[in-house]
């Protein structure tokens, strides 16, 4: 995204080449498996593939074709069946979908009518035309629901249907376990970059007292140390909440995990394979990293925390679009865009490091942190109060940086995740923290 925003032609290229890449990848995870499996629910927390592929359409249509365009609705009849507030996922299977080949081709006739839109799109002189901010909204939608579906496939039983090449290994020796950030104010947020979205947005100056980080995120080994200490079954190390659901749930590992005899196994798409102990744990909820963190004696870091240390150039006072600089994510910097289908070894992606030497920041997994989903002050909700504030509030935990599944267009230091504390399916992961001395009053 370091196309010339102040040249159209470059500016359409860019919003195309998005569009174009969205599309591919919804094409690749909706045809790798039969109609039988795109019209099923593979579990009650996910819509039917199907679903996922007329919503994408529908919301293209509307904010592309009826907002921008001014043209009138394609098909108005289906519009109640794709509003992701008007029928919860649960109930998606029961609506009288678009069946698949159906849904294709609704697809592809709004795309086709998109890109002869964006052609001829002055790309200014109205908030969404701006910076080709519409287009761009669009093109994360897209790959966010693409993550979704990922997940459904992760969900999904039966064999194997998707496929990637592994990660890189670890690289550089081994990290310090955890790195210090200095206290201080930073740049939380933005006002600067062109495709964020509201609850990213106004910037505003933080300070911060000195924390430690972990260095990475999470390993699958420690937390397996977690396990073996009894840590899902000493309510010391969980709030009450958590423990409630722990005990509810049954909770006694990581989603997906089993184990046989000596040895930890996970299902991974389809594959039944050893835990690598090296990469960073995957599919856990906030409640089981906040318990790992009491019982390292540690803690979650804050949105604020994680922020800092990804962002902040401690050296130009100056906040980066990522840990590495200003450029796009390249597949030296992150593990991003379903490249491959599972975090690489803690310790990958040495050019990816933040100036505070932390690293898989971005990409990976996503990151849990210690704070609730909130506006930032002089939050202002835009293009429509549905995508971030009817979900404010303490119900809602943040996490930030993205994971293996995560399209670069849709992730950048900026970005911020939410979801209920439960919440296991996700690619969720985390890393600890800790105050670099003791907290004297509130903290931040």
């Amino acid at each position: 995204m370091n196309a010339d925003r102040t040249d159209p032609a470059l500016l359409r290229e860019l919003i195309a080449a998005e569009l174009i890449a969205a599309r591919e990848r919804t094409a690749q995870l909706t045809e790798a498996v039969d109609d039988a499996e795109l019209v099923a629910q593979h579990s009650p927390l996910m819509s039917p593939l199907v679903w996922d592929l007329a919503h994408i359409g529908n919301q293209e249509e509307l904010w592309l074709l009826r907002n921008i365009g001014g043209r009138d609705p394609m098909r108005p009849e289906i519009d109640p069946l794709y509003d992701a507030f008007e029928h919860p996922r649960s109930e998606r299977p029961r609506l009288p979908l678009l069946p698949p080949a159906e849904a294709r081709a609704y697809a592809h006739e709004v795309r086709g009518r998109v890109l002869d839109l964006l052609a001829a799109s002055p790309l200014e002189g109205a908030p969404l035309l701006d910076a080709g901010f519409g287009f761009g909204m669009v093109a994360q939608h897209e790959q966010q629901h693409d993550e979704t579906m990922l997940i459904t496939h992760q969900l999904r039983s039966g064999p194997a249907v998707l496929d990637a090449p592994p990660p890189p290994a670890a690289a550089g020796g081994p990290l310090p376990a955890e790195v210090l950030v200095p206290a201080g104010p930073f740049t939380m947020g933005t006002d600067t970059e062109p495709w964020a979205l509201d609850n990213e947005r106004p910037a505003h100056r933080v300070d911060l007292p000195a924390y430690w980080l972990d260095s990475a995120p999470v390993s699958n080994g420690a937390y397996q140390r977690f396990i073996a200490d009894g840590g899902y079954d000493d309510p010391r190390w969980w709030t009450p909440e958590g423990w409630a659901h722990r005990m509810s749930a049954g909770l006694v590992a990581p989603l997906f995990w089993r184990r046989e005899g000596a040895q930890w196994l996970r299902r991974r798409f389809g594959h039944l394979e050893p835990v690598p102990e090296d990469e960073p744990v995957l599919h856990v909820s906030w409640y089981e990293a906040d318990a790992y963190a009491r019982w390292a004696g540690r803690r979650l870091p804050t949105e604020a925390e994680w922020e800092k240390a990804a962002r902040h150039d401690p050296a130009a006072d100056r906040s980066r679009r990522f840990p590495w600089g200003d450029a796009p994510p390249g597949p030296e910097h992150a593990n991003l865009g379903q490249r491959h289908l599972r975090p690489a070894p803690v310790g990958a992606y040495p050019e990816g490091e933040s100036p505070y030497g932390a690293r898989q920041l971005i990409g990976d997994v996503w990151e849990w942190t210690s704070s609730d989903f909130t506006g930032y002050p002089g939050f202002s909700a835009w293009p429509y109060k549905e995508y971030s504030e009817v979900f404010f509030g303490p119900e809602y935990k943040v996490l930030r940086g993205g994971s293996f599944a995560v399209a670069p267009v849709a992730c950048r230091g900026t970005f911020r995740n939410w979801d209920y504390p439960v919440r296991r399916q996700i690619f969720s992961g985390f890393r600890t923290a800790r105050d670099a001395e003791p907290r004297t009053g509130g903290g931040s």
